[in-house]
């Protein structure tokens, strides 16, 4: 269950919608009615969409996979960045790279290459060049910190995306569907929701509507990381636990082998000493 209550939906504006004339007909199941030309998004499905979207993010989290964050707009930028940071999420803020998803051996590439760039200015390998050949490189460097590093860290395909704004951000919406990776998005009334799995039909242009979805997501993802350090923790104590049952079973078994062999040991002296007192008699 999220912690947000409709009337903290509706404070932050998340109701509005877009102009009548600019709407999706996909979005009706959404629309609660239109008022002074403005379509007013039901927020009894937000809560629970939104609440579908929770739960998603939080399994997720819990599975040790990443969630990318994408949002180019001006107002949400800023509060995206924010957000994914303090969960250590990969984020896209600036233009979304041309197959940033479907040709990801090439953005590996360029992330490798602002490493290189990065380690060539801090070992002193730019002592040796000229000023310009320099500037060249550390503007070149700069322009790849601002576009692809906040995904440096992104090793493989992220587990899933957060969209704002499908709209403006149908390329990456594009991509995802292409490889099937599951998207969660906000959706205006002027979005279409079909596309996206776990849609959340809010107003994507207001930042406190932003802000709002965004902390339920960060919540989320807190949990999901907090659940997934308690189950590693029990796994590890269970392993301690069957290690210590397999080393007393050793040093039982050793026990009853020394206690074997030594009554073993025993028997055949009696023997011999029986075969001895034969011939006596």
């Amino acid at each position: 269950m999220i912690n947000v209550t409709q009337e903290e939906l509706l404070n932050a504006g998340v109701h509005f919608g877009h102009l009548k004339r600019k709407w999706n007909p996909k979005m009706g199941a959404y629309i609660f009615m239109e008022r002074n030309g403005i379509h007013i998004i039901d927020l009894n499905k937000t809560h629970a969409k939104l609440e579908e979207a929770a739960a998603a993010v939080k399994q997720i989290a819990k599975s040790g996979k990443k969630i990318l964050f994408v949002a180019t707009k001006k107002q949400a930028k800023e509060i995206v960045a924010a957000a994914s940071k303090s969960v250590n999420m990969p984020y896209i803020t600036e233009r979304w790279p041309g197959g940033m998803l479907t040709n990801f051996a090439t953005q590996r590439k360029s992330v490798k290459k602002m490493t290189s760039l990065d380690k060539m200015m801090t070992d002193g390998t730019l002592a040796v060049v000229s000023k310009k050949e320099r500037l060249q490189i550390s503007r070149q460097k700069a322009k790849m910190e601002k576009l692809i590093g906040s995904i440096a860290d992104l090793n493989r395909l992220p587990a899933a995306l957060f969209i704002v704004d499908t709209v403006k951000e149908h390329i990456a919406v594009d991509e995802a569907i292409k490889l099937g990776i599951p998207t969660i998005a906000i959706c205006d009334t002027n979005s279409d929701p079909t596309l996206i799995d776990f849609p959340i039909p809010a107003n994507d242009d207001a930042s406190k509507s932003i802000e709002l979805i965004m902390n339920c997501m960060v919540r989320s993802i807190e949990e999901g990381l907090a659940e997934r350090k308690v189950d590693k923790e029990q796994e590890r104590e269970r392993d301690a636990a069957n290690e210590e049952e397999v080393e007393d079973r050793k040093v039982l078994s050793g026990n009853e082998e020394e206690e074997g062999s030594a009554e073993g040991g025993k028997k055949p002296a009696s023997g011999n000493r029986a075969r001895k007192a034969g011939p006596r008699k």
